[in-house]
């Protein structure tokens, strides 16, 4: 302060033209600023004068002969010596002539190209050396620091004359809070470092290594002295060498300290730095010109505009290897944060900034981590070359996949600039994501540790631009592998790892506990109940939450499953690059996969059935449907499967799109592999599983075996359930899930897999459309489908529930006519008003699909299989034992059963159920397997026109009867005669005859119940008497069917004595019939009796002989 004030009075004066005393000076100064210190002041001012013309008077000393003597009327002064004053007036401006420190200022800081004489440069050195040498010199730092060094122990404890204690002012100026003695050893600093050899201590414990780092010299003369800046840029240079383990450099320890320090105490101070100030000096005014000298600020903005193409190649190195050696001890630029490490103490402001600016530093310049350069040369060489910009070199190495040991210096690296905590330390993905954070992020604070988890919210979404994808990816990969670099997860979850997970204090680590195993330890808590044990704080949970939903975004924010699962990822989902999808492609080959990344795919999808959250790809997919039908359980803080079963239900609305279908599909296919794939599911059979089902682990098989036991202990009357009511119920919805999608009945779909790919290819999966359309083409299908189809559709009759189409199509009819049917009987209710006005065309037509399937099997038609349990084995046994298991009988034992109706030899239960099936199937000829069977041909032909029909009202049959004698095909023309036969069993079995009747039955037999041909023997009576007139239709149609059934008489004899006595019983001319057989009896009788006698009469005269 003292030598500050006393050159800028000194300038005043001369300004002025006044001459004063140098202790008058002393005297003004401090009696205007520092009244009550004047005895102080004027003793410093003194000493440091007196000391003054003794540097100089030695520098005169040991200046050349030429040199001019000492003018001891004004004071010594540099700009009057022969050996400066040519450089002096050519280099320094004229009102710094008369001080002395103003002189060697400016001669210090020259340009470049601005060369100074020989013995000038001795001089100055000679002046500066007895500036520090003398003990005088330090005898002033005594008086102006005297508060200071008494508080310093190391200094105050320095040898005295050696020039020690004003070089450990300087190593401690930091620490000087006295302003006088900070201002007068700030101004020392800039004498001392202009040259190394000024340094105390420096030059004994650095003379070996600038020797053998070819350095430069320290004996004066054989090198430039006021370069000598250039002699300490040298050794960083071999210490950064060093570093980078290069060979044959080493630097022994105590010059490494020297240097060390050196670096630390000069960083302060851009022009202490006297090797990068002349090599930036041209820089520092271009780009820094407003920037204020002094801690490190200069520093910091040539470090800013490092990259900037107007910075000079030869500043950007300079610049580089002085940042590198700062960057080497972290405390070089922490200088304001050395009181703030104690436990319990907050870090200030102005340190947090610093830890800041040095964060950002060595995230936007791979060089300042030797160890980076080291090891990573080859890839930055190979992959990432001339990306030297803003720290894209390290998202290069981050992106191009490096080994093992590289990645473990780039995690390093990231642990240390933190860059989870504040985005903008990272400058690349700063840059890439700015338009990204000013629109989907903008409501977050700058800066908040939560504009990470923001922008991983939006990855893959509209807002997401494709470079800050990339570098957001890029950083992820690695604050994924430690949970502490997410600084709201380790605040929220510091206490509970520390509880559960037996982890300590944040910087600790733990062979047993690494940091990456934190994190599962945490999610395997987070969805524990309270009956397994600990469980995770709430804002714990929520946080474990956060970090799974972005983990599941990709693969390799995933560490445990990329580690365990590399050698299948790269087997199995090479091709799969797209998001979501290597996850979804090792669930796909779940059953393929090495066991330990089975196990880990396995548990990360059980975790997703309980909370799909998870998945928030699929979430995203899925929203507007969640919005719509969803949106209460998917508010829900706590999923239990609710929101994925909730998609299921309503996977075919139309705000589903498809890729939410595809999403939720995928998830429902996942979930066949292993029952524990379905929490809910799980949770409530988990213990009927164990007890009824072990060592059964598919879901597909377990629902089978679950199903069967339901279904054996509900038909063995009386006997109690095994399976518990929670997992029946959650069985029926497996159940009905399973129904919808082909594939999620594995053994069904592998079995007709290639019948899909050739009569399917062109149908869509859901909504059980491949499954209908194997239904369809059921005859065309090869042998192993046909029965898995068949065995499908006889388990969908006895539950009609199960048939997807069914309950799908007919949505609405059931809700307006079987609300409260049983759902096994919802089939017969859809078929009991099937011909309402109000039934919905769709529907109708879906059940009449079903009526067809039932009429070709009995087994296919529960209600009539109970009713002829005991008829069906006593009249059609021919035919059963000719059947094959799981193949359709093609109506042979309804048939057969038909003819049975019509000889009126059922059970009343059977013959009611065939009345039905005879009445549905007179109406449509569809629904006759046997007569469409044998007319395939006849039909096309001979009725074309009754099949074209929009509605089917026994048309066909009619067109077969009147065109019986046209039909050429024998099977046909036998199944035309047994429906003629069956009409005369009931006339509700002939719907043309029935409605022109109608009437007629109405006046004529209302009192006649139907069934068993009543009815039918009243209109033949009423039609042979002459006093009954029927209506002209119903006598036309009468007189056709007598017709007929005379021609089926003579074409079809009866092929059996029961058929023949059916016949009788059934004509019309039933009486005259019978009076005839009655007759032939008599005469039969009547000859017995005669030829008897005559018998009788041989055999007595037999016996007289």
């Amino acid at each position: 302060w003292i030598l500050l004030q006393a050159t800028h009075q000194e300038r005043r004066v001369q300004a002025s033209g006044r001459r004063g005393s140098h202790a008058s000076v002393c005297w003004r100064r401090g009696h205007k600023l520092h009244h009550g210190e004047k005895p102080l002041f004027i003793q410093s001012c003194a000493l440091f004068f007196s000391f003054s013309k003794n540097a100089a008077g030695e520098g005169k000393a040991a200046a050349p002969d030429g040199a001019s003597s000492v003018r001891r009327s004004g004071g010594w002064k540099l700009a009057e010596e022969a050996a400066c004053r040519e450089d002096v007036s050519r280099i320094c401006p004229k009102h710094s002539w008369n001080n002395n420190l103003a002189v060697l200022e400016c001669l210090q800081d020259r340009k470049d190209e601005t060369e100074l004489a020989a013995d000038c440069n001795h001089l100055l050195w000679n002046y500066k050396f007895n500036l520090t040498t003398d003990p005088k010199f330090e005898s002033v730092a005594v008086e102006v620091c005297k508060t200071t060094i008494s508080g310093i122990k190391e200094c105050a404890a320095e040898e005295r004359g050696k020039g020690y204690l004003v070089s450990c002012l300087v190593d401690h100026r930091t620490n000087i809070s006295e302003y006088q003695c900070n201002q007068y050893i700030t101004k020392m600093t800039s004498i001392v470092f202009s040259d190394y050899r000024l340094i105390c201590g420096f030059m004994d414990k650095c003379k070996d290594d600038i020797n053998k780092l070819h350095c430069g010299s320290v004996n004066t003369g054989e090198k430039d002295i006021h370069s000598q800046g250039e002699v300490i840029a040298c050794l960083e240079k071999g210490l950064v060498s060093e570093a980078e383990e290069q060979p044959a450099i080493t630097i022994n320890e105590d010059c490494k300290k020297s240097i060390m320090r050196v670096a630390e105490l000069s960083s302060d101070d851009f022009h202490l730095d006297r090797h990068l100030y002349f090599a930036c000096r041209e820089d520092r005014e271009r780009l820094c010109e407003n920037t204020p000298a002094g801690e490190g600020k200069v520093y910091k903005c040539l470090f800013n505009h490092k990259f900037e193409e107007s910075m000079s190649d030869k500043v950007r190195l300079v610049c580089g290897e002085r940042l590198i050696v700062m960057a080497l001890p972290p405390t070089v630029l922490f200088s304001t944060c050395f009181g703030s490490c104690s436990a319990g103490q907050t870090v200030s402001g102005e340190c947090q900034g610093e830890m800041l600016d040095y964060r950002r530093m060595l995230m936007e310049d791979y060089s300042l981590s030797p160890e980076i350069v080291l090891h990573c040369r080859g890839e930055i060489d190979t992959h990432c070359s001339g990306l030297h910009h803003k720290g894209r070199t390290l998202h290069c190495l981050m992106r191009v996949g490096v080994k093992e040991r590289e990645r473990e210096r780039l995690q390093t690296l990231i642990q240390e600039t933190d860059p989870g905590a504040d985005y903008r330390i990272d400058r690349a993905l700063n840059e890439a994501c700015e338009s990204v954070i000013q629109t989907a992020c903008k409501h977050i604070r700058n800066g908040d540790p939560m504009i990470l988890s923001c922008l991983m919210e939006h990855l893959y979404t509209d807002k997401m631009v494709e470079d800050c994808e990339h570098r957001l990816l890029e950083l992820q990969y690695f604050i994924s592998r430690d949970w502490k670099l997410d600084p709201i997860l380790y605040k929220k979850c510091q206490n509970d790892a520390s509880r559960i997970c037996h982890t300590h204090g944040w910087n600790e680590t733990s062979e047993f506990m690494p940091p990456g195993a934190v994190f599962s330890c945490l999610y395997r808590h987070a969805y524990r109940t309270e009956m397994q044990g600990r469980r995770l704080s709430r804002d714990c949970k929520t946080e474990v939450q956060r970090i799974l939903h972005q983990r599941a975004l990709d693969v390799k924010l995933d560490p445990e499953l990329q580690q365990r699962c590399m050698t299948d990822l790269g087997k199995w989902c090479s091709e799969k690059t797209e998001a979501g999808q290597e996850l979804e492609c090792l669930q796909d080959h779940l059953d393929e996969l090495v066991t330990s990344c089975r196990d880990v795919v396995g548990n990360l999808t059980e975790l997703e059935s309980e909370d799909i959250q998870i998945e928030a790809l699929l979430i995203r997919a899925c929203e507007p449907v969640i919005q719509s039908y969803c949106h209460e359980v998917a508010d829900n803080q706590i999923d239990t499967g609710d929101l994925m079963e909730c998609l299921v239900a309503n996977k075919h609305q139309k705000e589903m799109n498809e890729k939410c279908t595809v999403g939720v599909t995928h998830f429902q296919l996942i979930q066949m592999k292993d029952f524990r794939f379905s929490y809910k599911f799980k949770m409530a059979c988990k213990e009927d599983v164990l007890k009824l089902c072990p060592n059964i682990k598919k879901k597909v098989d377990v629902v089978i075996c679950l199903s069967t036991t339901v279904r054996n202990d509900t038909l063995q009357e009386g006997r109690e359930q095994r399976v518990s009511m929670k997992c029946r119920k959650q069985l029926r919805v497996e159940e009905l899930e399973m129904s919808e999608d082909i594939r999620l009945e594995p053994d069904l779909y592998e079995s007709c897999w290639q019948d899909i790919k050739q009569h399917c290819q062109n149908v869509v999966f859901g909504n059980a459309q491949v499954i209908e359309c194997l239904k369809e083409k059921k005859k065309q299908l090869t042998q192993h489908c046909h029965q898995k189809v068949f065995k499908l559709q006889e388990t969908e009759m006895m539950d009609p529930e199960l048939d997807f189409q069914l309950m799908r199509v007919c949505k609405q009819m059931i809700r307006r006519f079987c609300s409260e049917t049983d759902a096994k009987n919802m089939l017969q209710c859809l078929k009991q008003n099937k011909n309402s006005e109000l039934m919905d065309p769709k529907c109708k037509q879906m059940i009449t699909k079903r009526q067809i399937t039932q009429n070709t099997d009995y087994r296919l038609n529960p209600v009539l299989r109970k009713a002829c349990k005991a008829d069906i084995p006593k009249f059609c046994q021919g035919i059963l034992n000719n059947a094959k298991d799981d193949n359709e009988l093609e109506g042979q034992v309804i048939s057969c059963l038909k003819l049975k109706y019509a000889d009126q030899r059922l059970s009343p239960d059977c013959e009611g159920q065939i009345s039905v099936i005879l009445q549905e199937s007179a109406l449509d000829y569809r629904l006759d397997p046997q007569l469409q069977l044998q007319c395939n041909d006849e039909i096309p032909r001979l009725c074309a026109e009754e099949v074209a029909a929009q509605e089917q009202t026994g048309q066909v049959e009619e067109c077969l009867k009147i065109n019986l004698l046209k039909i050429s095909h024998e099977g046909c023309k036998k199944e035309v005669l047994n429906i003629l036969k069956e009409s005369k069993a009931d006339i509700f079995v002939d719907p043309v005859l029935h409605t022109a009747c109608a009437l007629d039955i109405k006046h004529q037999c209302a009192a006649i119940p139907p069934g068993r041909g009543r009815q039918m023997s009243c209109l033949m009576e009423a039609l042979q008497d002459k006093r009954v007139r029927l209506q002209p239709e119903c006598k036309k149609r009468l007189q056709d069917r007598i017709d007929m059934w005379s021609y089926a008489a003579k074409v079809a004899p009866a092929e059996g004595f029961s058929d023949l006595a059916g016949q009788v019983f059934t004509s019309p001319a039933k009486n005259y019939i019978l009076s005839m057989l009655a007759m032939c009896v008599v005469l039969l009788f009547l000859m017995g009796l005669l030829c008897g006698r005559i018998t009788k009469r041989v055999t007595q005269e037999l016996k007289d002989r």
